[in-house]
């Protein structure tokens, strides 16, 4: 699913672009979460082309978005790994897509985040997500106690 602002101004330079880098499923409700966060950047980022690619299993794959986005006038695009960790798909078959990516359009930017769970706020989140009923349960006892 591509999200992209049709209001955004138009003008002669390129613009920029997320794209949410993810493994891929047969499973087609696997891919929700994704695009539920490509759509909430979309919403929050007007001015940013943003779009959901898969390594293997879901359609459609990075080259076929960053090819459709340079098309579009996108000039630069930040790639997230939307994994938990840096495994081998992020550590070895990423950074080869994102080698013949660099080849095949040698005036794009293309830049590659941290895979999204090693990012400080991500782990912080998480944390706060695991502990969520137990602060609930403490909250609510102590409105039992007073």
């Amino acid at each position: 699913m591509t999200h992209h602002n049709d209001s955004m101004p138009s003008s002669s330079h390129e613009h920029d672009g997320v794209v949410l880098f993810a493994h891929g499923s047969r499973d087609p409700l696997w891919s929700k979460p994704m695009e539920a966060v490509a759509a909430r950047i979309a919403a929050d980022r007007p001015d940013l082309a943003v779009q959901c690619a898969y390594l293997e299993l879901s359609e459609p794959d990075l080259p076929q978005v960053v090819r459709g986005m340079a098309a579009g006038g996108v000039g630069r695009i930040t790639i997230v790994p939307m994994f938990l960790g840096t495994g081998r798909h992020a550590r070895e078959d990423l950074p080869l897509l994102v080698q013949e990516l660099r080849t095949e359009h040698p005036t794009l930017d293309l830049h590659v985040q941290q895979a999204i769970g090693e990012d400080e706020r991500m782990t912080a989140l998480m944390a706060q997500i695991a502990c969520a009923p137990f602060d609930t349960k403490e909250e609510l006892h102590k409105g039992l106690d007073t």
